[in-house]
């Protein structure tokens, strides 16, 4: 009788340890897949393609909005962080993503919604919104490639600039050398007195 206790209450430790462990790992997948944007990102456009309906529209929004502030910090990135208008256009897309993500929040919470009458009613208002913010986040890009066209055409006219003047002095040294040449060449062989007296004596 012992035994079979015995074993019992092992079969019951293995239970709540496997339990245990199985709890605590879908906790850790799902935490990984929260932070990680890229599977996050997947796994949300996954859903909107076999998700119809009114919940499969506001699921296409989340990856629109998703999509959207992902391109603004792709081009802030690119334009570098610090002081003045980069600094400004940091600051700009942080208040955009900061409202985007509570319209996401908001997105979120429409999924949830049982009721297609009142969906129907909020998606109109929620695709607003969305197209606001992915209007904000072009004109975000608009200037961020606008600085850096700017930043490009200066920097290759300075080149530009550069390299004429290099050519310039070279030019003018190589014309220099060569008439300083020429000059040795005729001036060589009148100081030269042993071939005066060479040739006079034939």
């Amino acid at each position: 009788m012992e035994v079979l206790l015995w074993i019992f209450l092992a079969f019951l430790a293995m239970v709540v340890t496997s339990v245990v462990i199985a709890v605590l790992l879908v906790r850790w997948l799902v935490r990984r897949i929260r932070r990680s944007r890229a599977l996050a990102g997947r796994a949300l456009r996954t859903r909107a393609r076999f998700t119809t309906g009114p919940r499969g529209r506001v699921i296409r929004l989340r990856v629109r909005l998703a999509d959207a502030l992902s391109s603004g910090q792709a081009a802030v990135d690119l334009a570098g962080g610090g002081e003045g208008p980069r600094g400004e256009l940091d600051r700009l897309h942080e208040r955009i993503r900061r409202e985007g993500e509570s319209l996401d929040r908001q997105l979120r919470f429409m999924e949830s919604e049982t009721d297609p009458t009142a969906l129907a009613r909020d998606l109109p208002i929620a695709e607003d919104r969305v197209d606001q913010v992915v209007a904000l986040v072009r004109r975000v890009r608009s200037a961020v490639g606008a600085q850096l066209d700017g930043l490009t055409d200066g920097a290759l006219a300075a080149l530009r600039a550069d390299v004429d003047r290099e050519v310039a002095a070279l030019h003018a040294g190589v014309q220099e050398l060569r008439i300083l040449n020429a000059r040795d060449g005729i001036a060589e062989p009148a100081s030269d007195p042993s071939t005066r007296r060479l040739n006079r004596s034939r």
